[in-house]
């Protein structure tokens, strides 16, 4: 009786000949498995495996889609003056910028400032980045260089920089020195916070790898400090390349004879909207071309690591 029931079973559920078998349910769909299976479009009842992360992160980089958003702004800027929406007493139409910029290109003014506040915005940035830099390796490596070193940074941390220029004022005057010294104090801040956490963020198991290989203290700094260290130095760096053009437009409208700054804080006087727009316009594509800058410079370093900003 059992072997009969046993044989009607497998009559009905075995395919019948010539049927291809059904496609395999073994492939990895629990969560987790990095692979998500689905039907072929074309039916074949295959699955297509690929994965998961492909379908569900951000999607491939576009060549210039951080151009996008200064685009429609600048869009949005044409259309409100163009349609009246937007007083040119309150802001320049952007055809009035563009004919002022030709002016002052044709008489060489705005490459003479533009040249005097990339001048010193590189070098409060390159004091700012060597001064944070060295401070972390420091405070990161040794735990004696963290409790004197450590404090005082966030001490400075909670005192914006700017805060500072009065004093600076009074001990170094309103010469290049205060306004350098002054996008220094505003770059080194996160160059030494993001450097530190990254150190500090280091696996310990690559530490102990290190120490069973034998590797020197100068093999160790080079081979795992360094590396470990270097995402946290660009997210830093790209705060501090910020920080340096937001120092600038302050020092500059201090009592200066030059510099992009300076330009707006004489057209305040005189009110020329179009001069001010020009110089914010300046500073927004500075910005946006340094931040590049050192996107670019981050992927190549970092080409070993993959993550959804491609």
């Amino acid at each position: 009786m059992t072997t009969t029931a046993a044989r009607r079973t497998a009559t009905v559920t075995a395919p019948p000949p010539g049927t291809a078998p059904p496609p395999r349910s073994d492939v990895a769909t629990h969560p987790g498995s990095g692979v998500e299976p689905h039907l072929d479009p074309n039916l074949t009842g295959r699955p297509d495996v690929r994965p998961a992360s492909r379908r569900l992160g951000p999607g491939k980089r576009r060549r210039f889609a951080g151009l996008v958003g200064p685009a429609a702004l600048i869009l949005l800027w044409v259309v409100a003056s163009a349609t009246g929406l937007l007083d040119p007493r309150i802001l320049s139409e952007p055809w009035t910028v563009v004919s002022t910029a030709g002016e002052l290109i044709a008489d060489g003014r705005l490459q003479e400032n533009l040249a005097i506040s990339a001048q010193r915005a590189g070098l409060g940035l390159f004091f700012g980045i060597v001064v944070g830099a060295v401070l972390a390796v420091l405070s990161g490596l040794s735990r004696v260089g963290e409790s004197l070193i450590d404090g005082p940074v966030q001490i400075k941390r909670a005192i914006p920089g700017l805060a500072l220029i009065p004093l600076l004022i009074l001990w170094f005057g309103i010469d290049e020195t205060m306004k350098v010294l002054t996008i220094t104090l505003g770059v080194f801040v996160p160059i030494y916070l993001q450097t530190h956490a990254g150190l500090r963020g280091i696996d310990l198991r690559y530490v102990e790898l290190a120490q069973t290989v034998g590797l020197s203290r100068a093999g160790f700094i080079r081979r795992v400090v360094l590396p470990g260290a270097l995402p946290g130095f660009f997210l830093g760096l790209r705060f501090a390349v910020t920080g340096a053009w937001v120092s600038l437009v302050v020092v500059e409208q201090i009592n200066s004879t030059s510099g992009i700054g300076y330009m707006m804080e004489l057209a305040r006087t005189y009110g020329q909207t179009n001069i001010i727009v020009l110089g914010l316009a300046v500073y927004g594509v500075l910005g946006l071309v340094s931040d590049a800058a050192v996107r670019l410079l981050e992927r190549k370093a970092l080409s070993w690591q993959r993550t959804l900003a491609g």
